[in-house]
């Protein structure tokens, strides 16, 4: 056995450095003007360190587009570089040198680096045909440098013209780049997007670009609620006042810190526009943040920085670890601990909210059983009356009317309160309340509280007659001999689709409808599911039959047993169009026939 030299050909691995690092070809400008931010922190360590004298207060970038030339540079004055330092840095990829100064100054309070892997620099042959370098290192004496490369791996280095210390990277763009990146409206909206909250001055068009002091640098004692509102006007421009904020500010056992906002959401999960902002050291990084947020918070808006978060090489997604993780628990613990201090210190206010707190709290809990464990005393159910309870409080609410004979405690819902108004009615007219779940994730939240809270069903009011839903300790008898049962069930049968109804004939109150259609619980909650993409296939498993309960203690029942054939079928055909109509499924020849039926009423 022998061991050999892995071997790599410069002249085949910078080309694809150019072109397949980085995803998103307009990042060169984040990159470069990162460099030039690290360039200038550089020299504010030396300046604490006392190896620096001169005034850096006004250190800025200055970013400039010579339309003419098709060229874009960007100036710093920073620590500049000597021709030593610029074949060390610039002609070795992956040399990192803000690692490397990081490392070195490590004992005298560095700044915060931005560049981590050497090779951002590159990023200006996305769109150069040729990029210079003019620099000028900060020490006494030293000459300034010139150096300028074409995309091969050959370059040219002597002596600059640069007369103050700092460094100009010059992109020579090519035609085609220069009509995408070469106006300066694009390089603004470039730098806003990547550049608006780096922590040095950057200087556009005689404009300064960002602001070097974003709130969530700062302290929470420090600010007032007008700073949050500003901010949020500031990323969300012309977008609606959000519900409260959070302030995240931890150095341990991760540097964490940002911005988060609850923004008014009741509707369904698909708009995930302006979601929250993840930097790294003030440097924008992605909007993609479902590796850092849980999914159920992906709807927040706001800011997450953090030096700890790891990044791929071109900076432009995560690396998952146990950072990530450990990141990704403490914003949830956070929310949290939020809401609870909400409900706890107003619940009036909380109450108020609620509408647009249902579906971050609600999707929190069926996804995340910790957070289910910290949210569950606030989380709310609405009554079909408005009447807000926590789940505990609704359940010792409706245990005094709604238990059945097994003991369970039966929470009614409506999904639909005009559609089921009659329903709703039917169980008010009985002495029972009715809660409201129409949201998407409404049946998983359901199937949450039955296995977490002992003897406790849901079950929609228009899932079956009011007396079945909720069955008590008492027997009704029939009316109805076996055999009118029996002649009445198959009259209705041969009425109806029996693929699609199942029929049965029970004995109810006299007051109960006639005729009656309902879903099955199960059923109605793997369709549900189906709709969120979570169940199985309905059509395979033939879920769609309903049932169709007749009354048989209904005087109609009596009354249909005493008719020829022909009224009997006028009857029925007549009571279950209305039963159709009230589940809002009349229509075509049916419904035609019922308005003909109708209007010979009338006339």
């Amino acid at each position: 056995m022998r061991t050999g030299q892995i071997s790599v050909q410069s002249e085949n691995i910078f080309p694809i450095i150019k072109k397949f690092l980085y995803t998103d070809q307009e990042i060169f400008i984040r990159e470069l003007v990162s460099n030039a931010v690290d360039a200038t922190k550089k020299l504010k360590t030396l300046s604490r360190a006392g190896e620096f004298g001169d005034d850096i207060n006004d250190a800025k970038i200055t970013i400039a587009l010579d339309e003419k030339e098709k060229t874009l540079t960007i100036s710093d004055s920073g620590i500049g570089m000597t021709e030593a330092e610029v074949e060390k840095y610039i002609t070795q990829l992956a040399f990192s040198g803000a690692r490397e100064f990081a490392e070195m100054w490590k004992d005298k309070d560095p700044e915060q680096m931005i560049g981590h892997f050497g090779l951002g620099f590159y990023s200006a042959f996305m769109v150069s045909k040729k990029v210079a370098i003019e620099t000028k290192s900060f020490q006494n004496d030293s000459e300034a440098v010139h150096w300028d490369c074409d995309g091969a791996t050959s370059y040219n280095i002597g002596k600059g013209n640069r007369a103050q210390r700092g460094t100009d990277v010059i992109l020579y763009m090519t035609d085609e780049d220069f009509e995408t990146y070469g106006s300066k409206w694009k390089v603004r909206e470039l730098l806003r997007k990547y550049c608006r909250f780096m922590p040095i001055a950057i200087e556009f068009d005689g404009e300064q670009i960002n602001n070097i002091n974003p709130i969530w640098t700062k302290k929470p004692a420090d600010l007032e609620q007008e700073d949050y509102k500003k901010f949020f006007e500031e990323l969300y421009p012309m977008q609606e006042a959000p519900l409260f904020h959070i302030h995240i500010n931890t150095d341990y056992p991760f540097n964490l810190t940002g911005v988060l906002y609850f923004p008014k959401v009741n509707e369904a999960i698909d708009n995930r526009n302006n979601r929250v902002q993840l930097y790294c050291n003030q440097v924008f990084v992605t909007e993609d943040v479902k590796d850092v947020l849980p999914e159920y918070l992906v709807l927040l808006k706001g800011v997450i920085d953090s030096p700890d978060i790891p990044l791929n090489v071109s900076r432009s997604a995560l690396q998952s670890d146990s950072n990530v993780k450990k990141i990704t628990q403490h914003i949830s613990k956070k929310v949290s601990d939020k809401l609870n201090e909400l409900f706890n210190e107003n619940r009036e206010d909380f109450q108020s909210k609620w509408e647009y707190l249902d579906l971050f709290v609600k999707y929190g809990m069926v996804a995340d059983e910790k957070f289910a464990d910290r949210t569950k005393d606030i989380c709310m159910l609405k009554t079909t009356d408005e009447k807000l309870y926590t789940i505990q409080e609704w359940i010792d609410h409706a245990k005094i009317n709604q238990t059945d004979k097994n003991d369970e405690t039966v929470v009614l819902y409506s999904t639909d309160t005009a559609a089921q108004h009659m329903n709703i009615i039917a169980a008010k007219d009985k002495g029972y309340e009715v809660i409201v779940l129409n949201g998407p994730l409404d049946t998983h939240f359901a199937g949450w509280v039955e296995s977490k809270f002992e003897k406790v069903k849901f079950k929609c009011v228009d899932g079956g007659p009011v007396d079945q839903l909720i069955e008590k300790d008492i027997k009704i008898e029939h009316t109805l001999t076996e055999d009118q049962r029996k002649s009445l069930e198959d009259s209705v049968k041969g009425l109806v689709n029996e693929l699609a109804f199942e029929i049965k004939v029970e004995a109810l109150s006299p007051n109960d409808e006639f005729i009656s259609i309902h879903r099955n619980e199960w059923e109605r909650r793997m369709e549900d599911m189906q709709r969120m993409g979570g169940g199985f296939p309905m059509g395979d498993l033939g879920l769609k039959k309903q049932t169709l309960v007749v009354n048989g203690n209904h005087p109609f029942a009596n009354k249909a047993m005493n008719l020829n054939a022909t009224e009997q079928k006028d009857l029925l055909e007549y009571c279950m169009d209305i039963a159709m109509l009230q589940r809002g499924q009349l229509q075509g020849e049916a419904l035609e026939r019922f308005v003909k039926k109708a209007k010979s009423y009338i006339a």
